[in-house]
């Protein structure tokens, strides 16, 4: 994959994520190279500039020397390495770097081609830096965890190569790699940015779009299970609200319910005038969602396009400019919003669950086994889901509203983008949980339907269900079932077997 930078699309930076080897364009040297070449024309000026001849944040007053400035650049990258935690996700990481990768090649950074070329062979050689995963508030950039990345490149401390876990001095050498000598900004560009927060935002936005479709294919299975209408899937009911999201989703139930023998079974005759809103209203729910998760695509995309180290370079006329782009509050808003959806995503499916459970809402058995009393059932199961929602509630709550000031009051108002967006990840899981409780359950209430059929579509992903967990006869060991469920959900398996379904890209 060539990357170009400034318009990469959102299909690429899905593609890294999931593993895609990333090569810059050829188009992008030349920019590159002129904004080194502008720092090295301000150094000759012999003006102080920030962050290529001072100090940093509350040291900005203080002048270094021409001999110090690598000295400076190695420095802070060594004294900003200082996170904890647990290491990011190799493939998480990998986007962070990809990213910054094209930050850098936008030109605007004062990086030499040398340092863009080894972030590269980083990439395409699978060395990846171990980043602890806390200690970045989303401005003055992300830059403990960017520190750590940074500081591999300089050969030190440790990256993965293969899986393992190696000293980065070694990892570079077995890769043929030569640690880097930092020039003048180079180890401020390195480490200042929005790139940890923005790979962590997309990481859980693409996990919330591929549980936005598996939530839509579960809602129909339980749909199908509670014997429940179709008619609210009516696009003439969403036509008239006008949301695009809503309009789609309910476009996108109509056709996995389309052809069903079970709906067939029930639409003269039944008593019941009106469903339970969980199955009722999954296109305004859903919906709603999905218009969420587009808004915060938009600002991911653009801030993955985007520069957001500080100073920035304009070689048209040698200027260095001190602004804020390192701040991540957009990165912060948009992780918030994914946040949202994940939780009423998997709210949504955890109520339906606990329809189908309840007799006298769903008119199956209760907790879905034969011999209520002898058997439990979905009873626990339904109470696993009712606890990760809430969990999931609990992580919801907005990172961005809070704030607390660093570097001694010069940093007073940062984003907290970055839990923000790493949270995000937990939570994509907790609904991976969730909707595979509810792929169970949901299962299981239609194979009480006398051998009726779904649609086409939900007949796939039952085949599926029931080729790895047998129909629940009586009560056995839940969580093995629990866990193969969820490994459907996570897979995607579900998206894949019923076709398109709306996305963040229509």
């Amino acid at each position: 994959m060539h990357l170009t930078p400034g318009s990469i699309s959102l299909a690429d930076w899905r593609e890294i994520y999931t593993g895609a080897p990333v090569r810059l364009a050829p188009g992008c040297r030349a920019a590159i190279a002129e904004s080194a070449a502008a720092v090295e024309r301000i150094l000759a000026r012999g003006e102080a500039v920030y962050g290529i001849n001072t100090g940093f944040g509350k040291l900005a007053a203080v002048r270094i020397e021409a001999d110090d400035l690598e000295t400076l650049q190695r420095n802070i990258v060594l004294s900003h390495a200082a996170g904890v935690g647990a290491p990011m996700p190799v493939r998480v990481a990998r986007l962070m770097m990809a990213l910054k990768l094209a930050s850098l090649a936008r030109g605007a950074s004062g990086v030499r081609p040398a340092t863009i070329e080894l972030l590269e062979a980083m990439l395409d050689r699978g060395l990846t830096p171990v980043i602890p995963a806390q200690g970045s508030v989303g401005a003055s950039g992300d830059l403990a965890p960017l520190s750590h990345m940074a500081a591999a490149m300089i050969g030190e401390g440790e990256m993965f190569v293969d899986g393992a876990q190696v000293p980065a001095a070694v990892g570079l050498a077995d890769a043929g790699l030569d640690p880097l000598v930092l020039g003048p900004k180079e180890g401020l560009a390195l480490l200042n940015g929005t790139q940890f927060s923005t790979a962590y935002a997309l990481a859980g936005l693409f996990e919330a779009e591929r549980l936005y479709g598996s939530a839509l294919v579960t809602g129909i299975l339980s749909t199908e299970a509670a014997k429940g209408s179709d008619t609210p899937f009516d696009p003439r009911i969403h036509a008239l609200r006008g949301h695009r999201g809503q309009i789609e989703t309910a476009a996108a139930l109509a056709a996995l319910m389309e052809g069903s023998e079970i709906r067939a079974s029930h639409i003269l005759g039944d008593v019941r005038v009106q469903d339970p809103y969980c199955l009722r209203c999954q296109p305004q729910v859903m919906g709603a969602a999905l218009d969420l998760l587009r808004q915060a695509a938009t600002t991911l995309l653009v801030e993955a396009n985007g520069v957001s180290d500080n100073p920035l370079i304009f070689p048209e006329t040698d200027e260095a400019l001190s602004g804020g782009n390192f701040h991540a509050e957009p990165v912060a808003f948009a992780a918030d919003m994914i946040a949202m959806a994940l939780c009423e995503i998997g709210s949504l499916s955890e109520r339906r669950t606990a329809m189908l459970v309840d007799p006298a809402l769903s008119g199956l058995p209760a907790f879905l086994v034969a011999r209520p009393g002898l058997n439990s059932g979905f009873m626990i199961p339904q109470v696993t889901a009712a606890a990760l929602v809430s969990e999931n509630k609990q992580r919801a709550y907005p990172a961005s509203v809070d704030s607390i000031p660093t570097s001694a009051n010069q940093e007073d108002h940062v984003s907290m983008a970055a839990h923000g967006a790493r949270r995000l990840s937990e939570m994509a899981a907790n609904v991976d949980a969730i909707l595979g409780i509810e792929l169970l359950a949901g299962g299981q209430g239609c194979d009480f339907h006398g051998g009726l059929k779904s649609s086409e579509a939900i007949e796939r992903v039952r085949g599926l269900l029931r080729a790895t967990v047998p129909t629940l006869d009586e009560d056995r060991h839940m969580a093995p079932d629990i866990a193969a469920a969820q490994d459907m959900v996570r897979s995607g398996k579900l998206v894949d077997l019923v076709g398109e379904l709306p996305g963040l890209v229509a």
